[in-house]
């Protein structure tokens, strides 16, 4: 019988701070602001894949702080094609700091730029991203848990501190 490895998305994100206390968006080709991040690629680990997709998505260097938050999208769904499955993922959001660099746009971005961090709520629209800023915004020094799907619709299953 042969054995089927599950398989699951394993991704990060960064909450990037610079020395103004103004948090990095970037706006995504399928149109939404959000915070950088993105999968962690074969034979990297958590903070490399974080520094790259950064770097790629807006430009700028960053220096990797604390853990924030640990997110499981336990729901599936199609991808922008309409074909290809998306499976669950696992997701670390980290609190990150300026080191150097433009900000610029990319393959997968539209824009990227400082925002407030009182004004970024205003800019993010989907649920789940809102939410994980929401994460960063109530930190109190212990790691937080979540589980949620986003489709049909966003729905908060399990949220823990841990």
């Amino acid at each position: 019988m042969e054995r089927v490895m599950p398989t699951h998305i394993v991704a990060v994100g960064g909450i990037v701070e610079n020395e103004q206390g103004e948090i990095l968006l970037v706006k995504t080709i399928h149109g939404g602001w959000v915070f950088p991040g993105g999968q962690v690629e074969i034979g990297e680990n958590l903070i490399e894949a974080l520094v790259r997709e950064v770097k790629e998505e807006s430009g700028i260097d960053i220096e990797v702080i604390h853990l924030l938050s640990v997110i499981s999208n336990t729901g599936t769904h199609k991808w922008h094609d309409g074909i290809t499955d998306v499976p669950t993922k696992l997701m670390l959001d980290f609190v990150c700091k300026y080191k150097r660099g433009d900000l610029c746009t990319s393959e997968e971005t539209t824009a990227s730029s400082w925002v407030t961090k009182e004004k970024v709520l205003d800019y993010i629209s989907a649920p789940a991203i809102r939410a994980r800023y929401q994460k960063y915004l109530d930190f109190n020094g212990t790691i937080n848990y979540t589980e949620y799907v986003t489709r049909p619709e966003f729905n908060v299953k399990l949220d823990i501190e841990i």
